[in-house]
């Protein structure tokens, strides 16, 4: 074994999760050796990678960033390159580049019970080297979804379109579309932000959906962290502004759900003030589904609304046919002429990196396991997860399952441990099972779901989507709770 390439930690990513993560490593676990692997040629993460235009946080900055560093640029839905520059700053200011190594795609991980480590395999992306890579604990911050294409459907005559087919995961940066007509298939978080961003230089833009979304405007600015920071020093307005947008977002997800008829009622009418009355509301912006069964899209200071009010955009509620030479068929009869066609359509979900899981010789299938606290897996030893939350900001939950794995870490070096190992207790066996995830209809989740860990009925064998449990359970739950199995 190269002695060079052995860490007691070894965090694998360096997008938000992975750079918070080794914060906390450093400050909390110190005395833990540890590296990054990234396997793409910078940090980042999903803001390195998507390059489209307007690209930016669907999630205020004063709760998607982190805990210890305070979010002080004016606006609190940031672009993505303000994003960069803000985890450029977190890694310089603490020394973390000099923990990441990138290029090195980490492809399968072995755990072995007889020496308490995992063996990873690695590609040096630039030379091809095929490594070693050795830790007692292995923390997965890759991310959610595939990064090696995002989710395009089948659609009927693409191949006879004479224009461009673009995914916003592999946006073109040579992509000219001044002047050219336009149509964004799609109806999320990435469609919502493509059209304003595009509507001032193409002729036409058309925001075709097969169905609506909720659809919430905000300041991009935000007036109570502006507040704040006119009293306090920048890290008190900071957590405070942290805590006020912590507690709406809890609030209105758990009205969303107590009270979703009236909810729907003011997020409709609000839309209504926006466009006017002569808009067809009722078509193109009232889902069928409850709020918060799906991920609302935030619209920074009514962007999108203006684009639709000045007629610089549209948009179109129907599904298509067929793709044609110049466009696209509806099945309504209309054809929407294109030069360019988005296809702002999702991503294609997986599991720990689309890495091969390997424990004692024998194969790991993550759906036959058990999640525990919604960061580690029954049976499999020495293993962290980092997911975020769908109903709120995701390092949120990062942050938290930090702080956990620190507890754990530091535990073990008290208690000479070299293994934890989530197991299931005898009241465990019969838990009835649920879904990773509940409540929550998105395509791109339930496309996912029957390859992702199952949850009980009770804790810790619970993937909560509720900040303020999730702080109860990481930060005040013993951490030898009689499920997490120690062993020497």
């Amino acid at each position: 074994m190269d002695i060079g390439n052995h860490f007691d930690v070894i965090v694998v990513g360096a997008g938000i999760s992975g750079i918070g993560a080794a914060y906390h490593l450093q400050t909390m676990s110190p005395k833990s050796s540890y590296q990054i692997l990234e396997g793409r040629a910078d940090f980042g993460g999903t803001w390195d990678l998507f390059r489209y235009p307007g690209i930016r946080s669907d999630s205020d900055m004063h709760t998607l960033g982190y805990r210890f560093k305070p979010w002080t640029a004016d606006k609190s839905i940031a672009d993505g390159p303000r994003i960069l520059d803000y985890l450029r700053e977190t890694i310089t200011e603490n020394s973390i580049d000099k923990k990441i190594r990138y290029n090195q795609q980490v492809t399968k991980a072995q755990w072995s019970s007889e020496d308490s480590r995992w063996s990873l395999t690695v590609t040096d992306k630039v030379s091809d080297e095929v490594k070693t890579f050795t830790c007692g604990y292995l923390f997965m911050c890759s991310g959610y979804y595939s990064y090696k294409q995002g989710f395009t459907p089948e659609f009927a005559g693409v191949e006879k379109f004479r224009g461009k087919v673009v995914h916003p995961q592999q946006w073109p940066q040579d992509l000219d579309y001044k002047n050219k007509r336009v149509v964004v298939i799609g109806s999320g978080a990435t469609a919502m932000t493509l059209v304003p961003a595009m509507a001032n230089d193409v002729a036409q833009i058309t925001l075709l959906q097969r169905s609506p979304t909720y659809v919430i405007s905000r300041p991009s600015v935000d007036p109570f962290a502006k507040r704040m920071r006119r009293i306090w020093p920048k890290k008190i307005a900071y957590a405070l502004t942290r805590v006020e947008n912590t507690t709406k977002q809890q609030e209105l997800y758990k009205l969303c759900r107590e009270a979703p008829e009236g909810v729907k009622s003011v997020l409709i009418d609000a839309v209504r003030a926006e466009l006017g009355a002569d808009f067809d509301v009722d078509k193109h912006f009232t889902p069928t589904y409850k709020p918060w069964d799906q991920r609302m899209c935030l619209v920074p200071d009514s962007d999108l609304f203006v684009a639709l009010r000045s007629n610089k955009a549209k948009v179109v509620t129907d599904t298509i046919k067929t793709f044609t030479e110049t466009g696209i068929q509806l099945d309504s009869g209309e054809h929407l002429e294109a030069d360019i066609v988005v296809t702002a359509t999702g991503l294609n979900l997986c599991t720990l990196g689309e890495m091969e899981f390997v424990v004692d010789s024998q194969p790991v299938d993550f759906a036959k396991t058990w999640t525990y606290k919604g960061f580690a897996f029954s049976g499999i030893p020495n293993l962290a997860s980092s997911w975020g939350y769908i109903n709120a900001s995701w390092t949120l939950r990062a942050d938290l399952t930090c702080e956990y794995v620190c507890r754990l870490l530091h535990h073990m070096r008290k208690t000479k441990t070299k293994a934890c190992t989530p197991t299931l207790r005898n009241e465990d066996q019969d838990m009835p099972q649920r879904n990773w995830l509940e409540d929550f209809s998105s395509g791109y989740m339930k496309r996912m779901m029957h390859k992702m860990p199952r949850q009980g009925d009770h804790e810790p064998w619970i993937n909560p989507q509720n900040y303020e449990l999730d702080k109860k359970m990481f930060r005040k739950s013993p951490v030898d709770d009689g499920v997490m199995q120690f062993t020497k």
